[in-house]
Parts: structure tokens; C-alpha cells; sequence
């Protein structure tokens, strides 16, 4: 039996896989995002341990035989995060979150510093990543940066409290901008930029490698063996990869989570900054990827939910399910930039609209409006990447919807396949690497799972996506002037 825990923004799940890859127990716990000033986003992670303490709670009490007999933990989590650490490992500051957008003027200085930046880290500088958070913490918070002893990201704050351990995997570490991404080792130079030095980061393992061992007293507490071994592990979405079955050139997926993600796997290092791709390593050895992030995908449509009388998603993609093909061409347009953007704008002052409101439109049109907005801004990031080789999978919350599935294919030109375990990619990949830590082979491991649904893009719509497609990039340019900062 192998334990993956998934650190997300909106929950952490943990979940228990056996060796025939059947999903034993599938345990959760909420967690809430503070904003408490424009463009911020934290979370602080004694709140993190309260949702790890609350599932092992849940899977003792119901699934006690079953956690008795894991043999390795694996851990994935949201990436970015910075979890700044005291010379007595006290956490120094709420964690700075991946959507956290106040550090562009920080982006701007390090890539000043650092002309090469995007040919060492693969990506350009921006307000999600890790180190222009420190930046920003040495500029407007001198006296707790004076007291940095560690950076930890998310996940690997919770191997600390497993473990004791201090180590990160190299996905996870590819989207911090301190790492040489085609070496797979912290870069000196980087790190220099920030006032930060390699004895402020954590031991860099491989995904699939041994970084820890559960401490006594919580084997005990929870009822596991003494010295079970914590894996790497990985960021989130390489995370999905392995769990997905991920892990060839060519193969990739959609992630329908808070933020969305489209990921190619590849088998080199192919940075691609002029479009605001990602490239980093995946979580196996020898393995990088591509990807592209919009920071909100599913979150945009819980704002929605929220905030216009839809109740729920559900109940938000069953109104707009309900529109004909006439109300779809007539339905407003939505910018989902609720968070500002990543993938291809790279602008963390981007907002979101809605457009083109009539006496004629309702709900219906409100509701289509969002979730076509999220689907389009897939596909830009789409376009920035190499075509992926066949069927994208499709995974993450959003994968519980087979209208949008549909839709999200139509749009993006592309297969969809639902595949068992896709709701739970993340906390899936992290069991499986820690099968992989345990001496299990990649091929009895990283199967593709069972195909579920598969979604074929319909032709006849393509002509009029395409033209819908083309006034929502126009309405982001002729916006963007607009915005607040630009």
C-alpha cells in the first residue's frame, strides 16, 4: 500500500493505492486562501498540517488495516509557494502562494540582474514564482528576510514536519527561478540575485528517490509502520503526469484545477520564454516538460457560482449547458484574469471582463460566457506549446464535467480522455512515486489508466469557436492598456 499526499490551494487530499493501482481511500480536507491586500494570496501552513492531521484522522478511523500496511509516502503539492524558515525552523510569515501578483516590480529587477535568467531557470521571471517573492520580502519586510535560514516550497514544508527532512524534488524546485532546469542543480547566480545562497535551500532528490522517513511518534499516532520512507515526490502537475501515466515525449494533459495547466512531457530541456512557456523538470529522472499556466481555471467559475446566484458549479455548467447553439454565438464574452495571467500574457495585471451584455442575455449566457472564457484561455496556452502527440488526459475537478469536456475539446482541437483516478492526478502521482522510492519498476508503475470517456472535437463547431476565439484576443488587447499597472 502506497500514501500519496496532495497539497492543493483549495484542499488536501490523501489517498491510498495498492499494487493492482486500485484507489483504496480517498480522504480530504478544505483549506482557505487569505487576500489581504489587492493581488495577494496566502495561506498560512499551520493550516496545511490542520488538513494533514484531519485526513490520517479520517483514514485511521475508517481505513485502519489498509494504512498499517504502507510502505512509502509520497508527497505533491501547489508549486511556488514560499515557506520562509528561521534559524530555529519557525515558519517566519504566512506562505506567499503560487496567484500572488504583487511582486512585479521584483520580476522586473531580477531579470534586470540576471539578463540570462531565462536560458538557466527556462521560464521567465513572474509574480507566481518563487524568488521574486523573497525579493519582494527583502525589499518590504527587511527584518524578516534578515532572519531567512530556509526557503521550503508547500509540499516540502509538510516533509519537514513528516520528516525532519529538508528537500525539494527537482519539478517542484524548476518553479522557484533558482534552479539551473537543464542541470538540475540550484544555480549560485540566481540565488546571488536574490541575497539568498544554496545553505538557505533544501537538499534537491529526484521525484522517484527516498528524501525522509516518517517520524516516530506520528507512525505511532496514525497507526503506520516505524521508518516508513517519504519520496521526492513532486510539484502538482508533474505529480498528475506520473499518475496519469504521463511520462513519454509527446503525452500530456489538461488540468481543470483552481489554476489551469495544459503539460507536454519531453525528453530534453526546451525552454521557449518568448511565450511565457514553462519548462521544467518532470518528476523522473532524465525528463523535462513544457507547460502553460492561466492562474484561473476552475476558480473562475467558483467566483461565478458565488457571486452570481448560480449556487454551485454544478449548478453553473448546468445553465450554461442548457443554451442552443444560437445562444452560445450570442452569449457574452468573459476575460478570466481574475488573478491577472501567466500563459501567454505573462501579466499579472490582466483582469477579468465581461463583455458585451445585452437586455437579452441572462444566467444561461452569463454561466456559457465563463466557462467558454476559461476554455479559450487553454487554448492560447495550447498554441504556445508542441502539439501533443495524441489525446490530451483531462484531470483535475473540472474533469467531472462531461459538457465541458466537449467543449474544452472543441475548442482546443484536441481528443480529451477521462481516465479512472483523473479527479485525484495529484495525490495518484504522489503514491505512485512513492512506489517508485519503494524499488518499484516505472513500467509495473506509471500504467496508463483505464480509459473512461474519450472526447472527439467536433469539426462543425470549429468555425465558430474559431471566430468566438478571435474577438475574446482581440478584447484582451484592446483592454490591456486599460488595466490597473500596464
Amino acid at each position: 500500500m502506497y500514501l500519496g499526499l496532495d497539497l492543493g490551494t483549495s484542499e488536501l487530499k490523501a489517498l491510498l493505492l495498492d499494487r493492482e493501482h486500485r484507489i483504496v481511500a480517498l480522504a480530504r480536507a478544505p483549506l482557505t486562501v487569505s487576500r489581504p491586500a489587492p493581488l495577494w494570496s496566502e495561506q498560512a501552513p499551520a493550516q496545511w498540517w490542520e488538513a494533514v492531521e484531519s485526513v490520517m484522522a479520517q483514514l485511521r478511523q475508517h481505513h485502519a488495516d489498509a494504512l498499517a500496511q504502507v510502505r512509502a509516502i509520497g508527497l505533491s503539492g501547489q508549486m511556488h509557494g514560499a515557506v520562509a524558515l528561521d534559524a530555529a525552523d519557525a515558519v517566519l510569515r504566512p506562505a506567499i502562494l503560487w496567484n500572488d501578483g504583487r511582486s512585479a516590480a521584483q520580476c522586473a529587477e531580477l531579470t534586470a540582474r540576471v539578463p540570462r535568467l531565462a536560458q538557466i531557470a527556462g521560464n521567465l521571471a513572474m509574480p507566481g514564482f518563487t524568488a521574486p517573492k523573497l525579493l519582494w520580502m527583502r525589499e518590504h519586510e527587511p527584518a524578516l528576510f534578515a532572519q531567512v535560514a530556509c526557503v521550503l516550497l508547500p509540499k516540502d514544508w509538510l516533509r519537514f514536519m513528516l520528516s525532519g527532512t529538508k528537500a525539494s524534488d527537482m519539478s517542484d524546485a524548476s518553479g522557484t527561478l533558482w534552479l539551473d532546469v537543464g542541470a538540475r542543480d540550484w544555480s549560485d547566480e540566481l540565488l546571488a540575485a536574490c541575497g539568498l545562497t544554496r545553505g538557505q535551500m533544501p537538499a534537491l532528490v529526484e521525484g522517484s528517490a527516498v528524501a525522509g522517513h516518517l517520524k516516530p511518534e506520528l507512525a505511532s499516532r496514525w497507526g503506520l509502520s516505524a521508518g516508513v520512507p517519504i519520496a521526492g515526490g513532486g510539484g502538482d502537475n508533474a505529480a498528475s503526469a506520473v499518475g496519469m501515466g504521463l511520462v513519454t515525449a509527446g503525452q500530456g494533459f489538461v488540468s481543470l484545477g483552481t489554476s489551469g495547466v495544459i503539460f507536454v512531457c519531453g525528453q530534453r530541456f526546451e525552454p521557449n520564454p518568448e511565450r511565457a512557456v514553462h519548462a521544467f523538470c518532470h518528476a523522473l529522472p532524465g525528463r523535462w516538460h513544457q507547460m502553460s499556466v492561466m492562474l484561473s481555471a476552475s476558480s473562475a467559475l467558483s467566483w461565478a457560482s458565488r457571486n452570481l446566484g448560480f449556487g454551485d458549479e454544478p449548478g453553473l455548467l448546468a445553465a450554461a449547458a442548457s443554451l442552443d447553439a444560437a445562444g452560445r454565438a450570442g452569449a457574452p464574452l468573459f476575460l478570466p484574469y481574475l488573478s491577472g495571467e501567466r500563459s501567454p500574457h505573462n501579466h499579472a495585471e490582466a483582469q477579468g471582463a465581461l463583455f458585451g451584455l445585452t437586455h437579452a442575455h441572462g444566467p444561461a449566457e452569463i454561466a456559457y460566457a465563463v466557462v467558454e472564457g476559461v476554455s479559450f484561455g487553454l487554448r492560447d496556452g495550447l498554441d504556445t506549446l508542441a502539439r501533443p502527440t495524441g489525446d490530451l488526459v483531462l484531470v483535475g475537478g473540472g474533469a467531472r464535467s462531461t459538457w465541458w469536456a466537449q467543449l474544452l475539446a472543441d475548442i482546443l482541437e484536441v481528443p480529451l480522455a477521462i481516465c479512472e483516478g483523473g479527479e485525484a492526478g495529484g495525490a495518484m502521482g504522489a503514491a505512485r512515486l512513492a512506489w517508485l522510492a519503494d524499488g518499484g519498476s516505472e513500467a509495473d508503475v506509471c500504467r496508463l489508466p483505464q480509459l473512461r470517456q474519450r472526447f472527439v472535437p467536433a469539426a462543425a463547431d470549429a468555425a465558430g469557436h474559431g471566430t468566438r476565439h478571435a474577438r475574446f484576443q482581440a478584447l484582451y488587447v484592446a483592454l490591456r492598456p486599460v488595466f490597473g499597472g500596464a
